[in-house]
């Protein structure tokens, strides 16, 4: 299995925190602020930061038992990158304190910043006993 690590600068962490506040808030908008910080990380993570944003807001909405926190693209396998878009087959992600599989496919605006195409399938719960396989956490 390929474990891809990734280091977060400080302004990137930030970031998150930002965006998983933003996004479990029900009036969640994706506004002007929100905007100009994905424009500050490097192509490929705003493609993925905008879509599993996104993705949280959107599995949020669309699933009343979910409360997602966190996206992850790559917990059970990389996803493929193609211009705009990112495939994530192998993805994962974290709702009350449970991380779930998910697959998805996400299209952006040549900038990286709004999402045009989004779908998704979330998979069956991820066992606990498997978290630490996986690098998942609480």
């Amino acid at each position: 299995m390929k474990v891809r690590h990734i280091v977060w600068t400080a302004k990137q962490s930030l970031w998150m925190l930002t965006a998983a506040v933003l996004v479990s808030s029900p009036a969640y908008s994706f506004d002007e602020r929100i905007k100009k910080e994905l424009l500050r990380l490097e192509p490929t993570a705003r493609l993925e930061q905008a879509c599993d944003t996104q993705l949280m807001s959107q599995i949020n909405k669309e699933h009343n038992q979910f409360r997602v926190d966190k996206v992850i693209a790559y917990t059970f396998s990389d996803p493929s990158y193609k211009g705009d878009s990112i495939n994530a087959p192998g993805a994962s992600f974290r709702s009350r304190g449970d991380w779930y599989h998910l697959s998805y496919q996400c299209r952006t605006t040549p900038t990286r910043v709004e999402v045009k195409t989004l779908t998704y399938e979330i998979g069956e719960k991820v066992e606990r006993d498997d978290w630490r396989k996986y690098s998942l956490y609480n």
